[in-house]
């Protein structure tokens, strides 16, 4: 990450006024959009949050404290977020390992590419598997569940070729093998049982199979055999791409990538606007009126697609990402539930006693660390991710001065967001929640959001 970047300019965003669908798809609006929820909620001016700016301080602070406990004054290694990380749980080198299983004569192109072949089917995975699943690893008999669980699970079945159509060589993955894939056939590979439940299951066997049709029908990136990885030979090849020491990537080059490359995955039962559906993107009623002006965008999965597959392009062949700052944090539980836990946020009493009623209907027969719950489309979540976003910029600037780091050697957000934030996130949910460790606040998951 020290290659200097040569100045290159940035493609300007989409105009709202005259090209609204293309603007709110863009990664320009995530940020631009949540601002005006941020500056509601420094006026406790929510409509489903009560905001306590006195404990900001108390956030920054705690998640200072974890990134110093883990990594003291070597601030410098802290990687990026990605799901690399997630592959290592336990301290086992899955991915290099991986790597090293491969002959020499695969050259470092090839390598990235079935990396981000596995990086892609395993974030579009990575929603949120519930409280009660998890996955006993074949290769080494410990059991994981959650991200890291859900992280091994999808490496497994990589390497035993389920994902790819050439037996000759399981560890790609490709179109026809994906577009056979059934819920039944990722339900035993992920383990899943009456006894070993996970939220969303129909959902993600869905969006692998369209992830297989997107890969076949959009030859130009994905290439004649209709892999994840041929990106890597657009990206390289695209006239917007720098040939300086290393290779310079535009991020709205590859964001274009995913976001057009990978449309039609997402439900079209979303926000649309002139026919276009807009993916992750959910009218909020904390936002000015207006037929684009009240719907906030997250591109939660696509921006965590793009900071995972970021990571192999950058280890593997030294690519570099110009104007990689537009991505934002991650509106997701972790992140969210931090705010939540650390009283910065506080749902109102209406709200609790609505999700509380939901958490009954939906999880009957659950009664311990009952929490109120809601649709990933509810205006409580679509608000709480939005000022999610907007915090989490605020946390960046004071995590960075409580560590007392300067220009020159501050945290990217990338980093406070592994080290510190989703981090902190999930220890303080231990804490708050021992049994189910699970969040303040409950989404029901259809697979396709979180």
């Amino acid at each position: 990450m020290t290659t200097s970047i040569p100045d290159i300019e940035i493609p300007k965003p989409p105009d709202p006024e005259t090209k609204p669908a293309a603007y709110l798809r863009s990664i320009y609006a995530v940020r631009e959009r949540s601002e005006i929820v941020l500056e509601k909620a420094k006026a406790d001016q929510l409509n489903h949050f009560d905001v306590d700016l006195s404990k900001f301080q108390n956030t920054a602070d705690y998640v200072v404290s974890i990134i110093k406990r883990d990594f003291a004054d070597d601030y410098k290694q802290i990687p990026p977020h990605g799901r690399w990380q997630h592959f290592e749980v336990g301290g086992r080198p899955r991915v290099t390992q991986l790597l090293q299983s491969w002959p020499s004569s695969i050259d470092s192109t090839e390598r990235t590419r079935r990396l981000i072949d596995l990086f892609l089917v395993s974030v579009l995975l990575d929603a949120g598997a519930g409280t009660k699943w998890s996955y006993k690893s074949k290769e080494s008999g410990k059991t994981y569940s959650r991200s890291e669980g859900l992280a091994v699970a999808s490496l497994e079945m990589f390497k035993t070729g389920m994902f790819s159509s050439d037996p000759s060589q399981p560890h790609q993955v490709d179109a026809p093998a994906l577009e056979k894939l059934s819920a039944d056939t990722l339900a035993k590979g992920m383990q899943v049982s009456e006894a070993n439940p996970m939220s969303g299951l129909e959902g993600r066997a869905n969006l692998l199979t369209r992830l297989g049709t997107a890969l076949r029908t959009s030859k130009a990136i994905f290439g004649k055999d209709a892999r994840p990885g041929n990106m890597i030979d657009y990206l390289i090849s695209h006239p917007d791409t720098v040939a300086a020491a290393v290779p310079v990537v535009p991020l709205p080059v590859l964001w274009s990538v995913l976001m057009d490359g990978l449309s039609s995955i997402w439900p079209t039962t979303r926000t649309t606007i002139d026919g276009v559906s807009l993916g992750d993107a959910w009218p909020c009623s904390t936002m000015p009126a207006g037929t684009w002006q009240n719907i906030v965008p997250f591109h939660k999965l696509t921006q965590w697609l793009c900071y995972s597959i970021m990571v192999p392009m950058t280890k593997l062949m030294n690519m570099q990402f110009a104007g990689s700052e537009l991505m934002t944090g991650l509106p997701e539980y972790r992140n969210g539930g931090l705010l939540v836990d650390t009283g910065l946020l506080t749902l109102k009493p209406a709200d609790v006693q609505r999700g509380l009623k939901l958490y009954r209907e939906t999880m009957p027969d659950a009664s311990v660390e009952v929490v109120p719950m809601f649709e990933p489309s509810d205006d409580v979540v679509v608000e709480w991710r939005a000022v999610t976003v907007g915090f989490l910029d605020e946390l960046l600037a004071a995590v960075n001065k409580g560590l007392g780091l300067t220009e020159n050697d501050k945290l990217s957000l990338a980093q406070m967001l592994e080290a510190g934030t989703w981090k902190g996130g999930r220890e303080i949910a231990q804490v708050s929640r021992p049994i189910t460790k699970g969040p303040p606040i409950g989404i029901i998951s259809d697979g396709t959001v979180f």
